[in-house]
C-alpha cells in the first residue's frame, strides 16, 4: 500500500474525475487524497482560451503541485492536455474512453436543424465554431466560457438557443438527460482526446507508474495518442479549428480529421486513413501521416 495525492482542478466534472481515479487506487489498496486547485484557465472566463495562452491554462498549477512534491499524480480530461508536456513529466495513464462525441443542449430546439435562422449558439471551441458554420453558415455563433454547470445555467438564463458541450462530461455527472441529440462524428467530428482521462505524473515517479499500469485502456491509449500526433503536426492549440478521431475496426486503427476555414463559413477539409496498430509507435506514425495528409489538403483548398 501506498499514499497518493492527486491533484485536480475544482470544478464539480473535474473532482468527479478524481474521485473516479481515487476510488480505482483504493480498491487496488491505496491510501488516495485529493488536492484541489484552481487553474487560470477556471479563472479567466471573459476571453477564449486561444486568446489567453491555450490548453495549458488548466495544467499548470497542478503541474507545479508534482514538481513540488504537493501531489503524486493529476487526472485530467485530456482534451486540456497541451500536445508537449514539459520537461520532467510524462502522461502515465489513459483510461477507458466515454462517449468521445459532441452533444446539442437546448431547451426548446430538438436539433440544429430545428433552430431558426440566426439562432444564437454558444461555444468557445473554434472547432465547433467551424463545424457548426459549415451545418448552418446562418447561426450566430457566441462565446461561452466556464465549468458545465455554469454553461447550462448560462442556457437556461436565455443567453443562447443552444449550446454544444461534450456527451462525456454530461454522462459523467449524472446530466445525460439534457442531451437533446448526440452529434455524429460524420458531421461533428471530435477534438483529439475527447471523452478520455490522462492521468499526468513525474517522469521519475516509477511507483506511481506501477500504480497506475492497471488502469491502462490500451485500445484507448492508442486511439488518442494517434489523434494527439495530428494536432502535435499541425501546432497543438487551441487556436486552432481542428478535430482528429480514431477508432478500432479490427487490429485497424481508423482515424478521420478535420480543419476547418474560419474565414470561410462552410469551409472544412477532411482527410481519413487507416493502418494496423499495436504499439504507441504505430499509433504516434498514423497521427503524423493523417496530419501530412491534412496539411496538403488544406494548402490544395487555400
Amino acid at each position: 500500500m501506498r499514499q497518493f495525492t492527486i491533484a485536480t482542478r475544482e470544478s464539480r466534472l473535474a473532482l468527479w474525475q478524481a474521485e473516479h481515479v481515487k476510488a480505482l487506487l483504493i480498491q487496488q489498496g491505496h491510501d488516495v487524497t485529493l488536492l484541489g486547485m484552481t487553474t487560470k484557465g477556471d479563472q479567466i472566463l471573459d476571453r477564449s482560451l486561444s486568446k489567453v495562452g491555450g490548453k495549458g491554462l488548466f495544467v499548470k498549477e497542478l503541474e507545479t503541485a508534482l514538481e513540488e512534491g504537493h501531489a503524486d499524480l493529476a487526472v485530467h480530461s485530456l482534451k486540456d492536455v497541451p500536445m508537449e508536456l514539459p520537461p520532467g513529466f510524462s502522461l502515465a495513464c489513459v483510461m477507458e474512453r466515454e462517449d468521445p462525441r459532441d452533444a446539442w443542449v437546448s431547451g426548446r430546439f430538438a436539433t440544429v436543424k430545428d433552430l431558426p435562422q440566426g439562432a444564437v449558439v454558444g461555444t468557445s471551441s473554434l472547432r465547433r465554431v467551424a463545424l457548426l458554420r459549415a451545418m448552418r453558415p446562418d447561426l450566430k455563433i457566441e462565446p461561452l466560457r466556464g465549468n458545465l454547470d455554469t454553461r447550462l445555467k448560462k442556457l437556461d438564463d436565455g443567453q443562447y438557443d443552444g449550446i454544444v458541450l461534450a456527451a462525456a462530461g454530461l454522462k459523467r455527472l449524472g446530466l445525460e438527460a439534457r442531451i437533446r441529440q448526440v452529434f455524429d462524428p460524420s458531421e461533428m467530428l471530435p477534438a483529439a482526446g475527447q471523452g478520455a482521462l490522462g492521468i499526468e505524473i513525474s517522469q521519475d515517479r516509477e511507483d506511481v507508474a506501477q500504480a497506475l499500469a492497471h488502469l491502462i485502456h490500451l485500445p484507448t491509449f492508442l486511439a488518442v495518442s494517434a489523434e494527439r500526433a495530428v494536432s502535435r503536426v499541425m501546432g497543438g492549440s487551441c487556436s486552432m479549428p481542428l478535430a482528429a478521431h480514431a477508432v478500432f475496426e479490427s487490429d485497424a486503427l481508423y482515424l478521420r480529421a478535420a480543419w476547418g476555414d474560419l474565414e470561410e463559413d462552410s469551409s472544412v477539409v477532411h482527410v481519413e486513413g487507416r493502418n494496423p496498430v499495436h504499439t504507441l509507435e504505430e499509433a504516434v506514425a498514423l497521427g503524423e501521416q493523417i496530419a501530412k495528409q491534412l496539411q496538403a489538403a488544406v494548402r490544395l483548398a487555400s
